[in-house]
């Protein structure tokens, strides 16, 4: 019999999780095409490492850009792969759940179900990602106390205040993991006249990356390609360079949680400034994030244990009620019909 399974759909990776069993695989948004028979070579971490190294006849890409599905086609392939990874060999088809960022549209949500039907689910309901973070978090929010997720991903940023099951305040911007990537490139082009890849970025990031000082400034030797002689280049970077680099878009998502909070009932922004501010979400495991938003706000701040996974087990849990969800209802979050 199939089991069912929840699934972290984000922009940088695919995370599922199948009831009875926990989180079965992590592994990257990345499928490898082949532009001759549009077959399927290779997905998730092989397919990774094939980005900006493939030749003519062969297109490593990312099928989800900003949290949605931005090619169709190509994410279909993917959540089959990843469907029978997790399945095996199996007549019966599994329920599904899918996490979705608070501020997608119902055609969008329309496009997650239809793609994930046509992969092999039998039934498919989406929740939104503040509140599967909660969930995964630990957070109970089944009472009526305020609490406020930030869930950095890769392609969406989701703030959002919960209490009674609900999101009563949510936001969601296209900043996160990948605009920082996006940044650190532009940096060290304006400021070196070197060329990197987002690989290369997100190395960056992910070794030296800070939205608060250090302690001790760390070093990072990174290879690039001269913008006006083309030809390779190292150069030395800095964390205090990288925290420069992305002051712009962490600055974004900072303000974001600040409008959430202005527009928060006053009983529940007593709530939060009790409870706290929880972080999820890969982004959010940059140096220096809680302590930078705790600073702006003046509420203390933590990441959550295992904040990358939180999305996933949540919606893992949410599978506990999948049979008591109406037919019909898309997104069980907001109970639309």
């Amino acid at each position: 019999m199939a089991k069912d399974m929840g699934i972290d759909l984000g922009t940088a990776s695919v995370i599922v999780y199948v009831k009875g069993k926990g989180i079965l695989f992590k592994e990257p948004s990345v499928v490898a095409i082949d532009n001759t028979t549009n077959k399927l070579l290779k997905v998730g971490k092989e397919a990774q490492l094939m980005l900006g190294r493939t030749p003519n006849n062969i297109k490593a890409i990312r099928p989800l850009r900003d949290g949605v599905i931005s090619q169709y086609d190509v994410t279909l392939k993917m959540l089959q792969y990843f469907m029978r990874r997790a399945c095996g060999t199996t007549l019966f088809k599994p329920r599904v759940i899918i996490c979705v960022p608070s501020g997608i549209t119902e055609v969008e949500e329309r496009a997650v179900v239809d793609a994930a039907l046509q992969a092999g689910a039998k039934k498919t309901h989406l929740i939104e990602e503040p509140l599967a973070a909660a969930i995964g978090a630990g957070i109970d929010i089944s009472r009526p106390n305020g609490n406020m997720v930030v869930d950095i991903g890769g392609g969406t940023t989701d703030v959002a205040v919960i209490s009674l099951d609900a999101v009563v305040i949510p936001k969601s911007i296209k900043v996160a993991g990948d605009k920082f990537d996006e940044a650190i490139i532009k940096y060290i082009r304006g400021k070196y006249n070197v060329v990197i890849g987002e690989p290369t970025a997100e190395l960056i990031k992910m070794q030296i990356g800070c939205v608060w000082p250090r302690e001790e400034t760390k070093n990072m030797q990174v290879k690039g390609r001269c913008n006006s002689e083309g030809l390779p280049k190292v150069i030395t970077v800095n964390s205090n360079e990288i925290e420069e680099a992305l002051e712009k878009p962490v600055s974004e998502i900072v303000d974001i949680v600040l409008e959430v909070l202005s527009n928060t009932p006053p009983e529940l922004v007593g709530d939060i400034s009790n409870n706290g501010i929880v972080l999820t979400g890969g982004g959010s495991l940059i140096y220096g994030f809680d302590r930078l938003l705790a600073n702006k706000t003046g509420i203390n701040v933590r990441v959550a244990d295992d904040a990358v996974s939180c999305v996933a087990i949540g919606t893992g849990k949410s599978l506990d009620y999948i049979g008591y969800i109406p037919d019909g209802v898309l997104n069980i979050s907001r109970g639309r019909q």
